[in-house]
């Protein structure tokens, strides 16, 4: 790891170390998660196939800086203990060692028809996780020299919303949940109201705000009224935000707003990057107000940002997670022509993306939050069918996509763009997952401990905390 070892103890002892290291492709939600000390306990909800479960560990033997012990006392093994410990190295290096013993129930008969498929999948179980932890570590450790910092996250609830607040908490940043509704509110969340008055004093001396919320883009086709809502929670929403955040005394001195590279519109003849004009059609107006309700901050000197967001890489979520069903069935293929472009980020990436603008002074305006290897939507769809291993033979003709979807399917599934991170790759942000396949193979399971890994991480950081 490329941290000391109390660094990676406290990342490990942090409350959002667990939801890191949760596999995407497994269905889990954390109900309960007590603080790290001897006899607590982490209670997970938990789903394979039809079948729902809970698995309930405790924590012995905790010693922080050294190591932890869960031991599970309800769940889908006869016996489960894990040892996490923690090994000082050279260098500002350390050694995590995870030890476990396990047993299935209805043994010997168990582990002869599913022994083999619980080792395949413990292993690569543990490849993901000890990927995402040194990439995680390398992250933090290259801003290692700054203050911790009061994050405020509106959109908390959303997929990217929770994976930034879980690397943020777990990097030592205390993180301020923006949410809606009538609900009991928890010590770290503060009730807002994007399209109305609310009280930010409690927002006070906060150092950065992220703004990702907004109304779903793609659900449902998009009817005048339904456009209407769109363009208000992104051009009002944003606007009402920096109107609250004008209003402190003491206002953070970076906001990062979420946009998406929909501003260039259809833009499918040649690579462009953030020196392209705005496009035409409704995401590209969409998104010019969005980033036009920033302009206020300027008069207090607050730095902004507006992250173009492309399709976002997630087993959970978005595009991908829409279409594992489908091509599990063998129903994936390409979309239209296949040929219109799909400008991509793994999350883990953006996610860093975020981070790095908040802690890079020298980012400022637009930022395209892409992979430097944009795609097609068959080189995508044929990635994808090869980490699912099924065929990619299913096309979805363009009549059809019009007739289904009208103007949302017109612009989200046949118009396209490849769009480059020029402004991220000059400050010199480094990506985790530079190609789509790396980025699925690491979404579904299947890395290789040896390879891709290691060869991720020593891509991705020469020196922590230097560059």
């Amino acid at each position: 790891m490329p941290v000391t070892r109390n660094a990676l103890s406290s990342w490990h002892f942090s409350s959002g170390a667990l939801d890191r290291l949760i596999p995407p492709w497994v269905v889990a939600r954390v109900e309960e998660n007590e603080p790290l000390q001897e006899g607590s306990r982490t209670v997970l909800g938990m789903r394979v196939g039809p079948i729902r479960f809970r698995w309930i560990a405790v924590h012995e033997r905790v010693q922080p800086g050294v190591r932890f012990v869960d031991r599970s006392i309800r769940g889908p093994f006869r016996e489960w203990i894990h040892e996490h410990s923690f090994e000082e190295g050279e260098s500002n290096r350390s050694t995590l060692c995870d030890r476990v013993t396990y047993s299935l129930p209805l043994a010997p008969l168990s582990d002869i028809c599913f022994g083999r498929k619980v080792r395949q999948d413990l292993a690569s179980l543990f490849a993901f996780r000890h990927r995402r932890t040194q990439e995680d570590l390398a992250r933090i450790a290259h801003f290692s020299d700054r203050p911790k910092r009061t994050v405020v996250v509106s959109g908390s609830t959303g997929s990217v919303g929770r994976a930034l607040c879980a690397f943020m908490t777990a990097g030592g940043h205390k993180v301020i949940r923006l949410v809606r509704g009538s609900g009991q509110l928890r010590p770290d969340e503060v009730r807002w109201d994007p399209r109305g008055h609310w009280d930010s004093s409690k927002l006070e001396g906060s150092d950065a705000f992220v703004h990702l919320a907004g109304e779903n883009i793609a659900q449902g086709r998009w009817t005048s009224r339904r456009k209407a809502m769109i363009m208000e929670s992104r051009s009002k929403g944003t606007k009402n935000l920096c109107e609250a955040i004008l209003r402190l005394s003491k206002p953070p001195s970076v906001v990062v707003s979420a946009s998406a590279v929909g501003f260039y519109g259809n833009r499918n003849q040649l690579e462009i990057d953030e020196s392209a004009p705005a496009g035409s059609g409704f995401l590209a107006d969409v998104t010019r107000a969005w980033e036009a309700a920033l302009a206020p901050l300027e008069s207090r000197g607050i730095r902004s940002v507006s992250m173009r967001i492309g399709i976002v890489v997630s087993a959970r979520s978005g595009v991908v997670g829409a279409l594992r069903v489908p091509f599990l069935l063998g129903a994936g293929g390409r979309v239209g022509s296949g040929q219109q472009g799909m400008s991509w980020i793994h999350i883990d990436d953006l996610v860093a993306a975020i981070h790095y603008a908040i802690e890079e002074n020298s980012l400022c305006g637009a930022v395209n939050a892409v992979a430097p290897q944009p795609v097609t939507q068959l080189t995508f769809a044929k990635a994808l069918a090869r980490v699912l291993r099924r065929p990619c033979v299913v096309p979805l003709p363009a009549p059809i996509v019009r007739l289904l979807f009208g103007e949302m399917g017109e612009e989200l599934l046949l118009a396209g763009q490849f769009v480059r991170p020029t402004a991220l790759l000059r400050c010199g942000f480094r990506f985790g997952c530079e190609s789509i396949d790396e980025a699925l193979r690491f979404e579904f399971g299947k890395l290789t401990q040896s390879s891709d890994s290691t060869r991720a991480i020593s891509t991705m950081v020469e020196s922590p905390g230097s560059q």
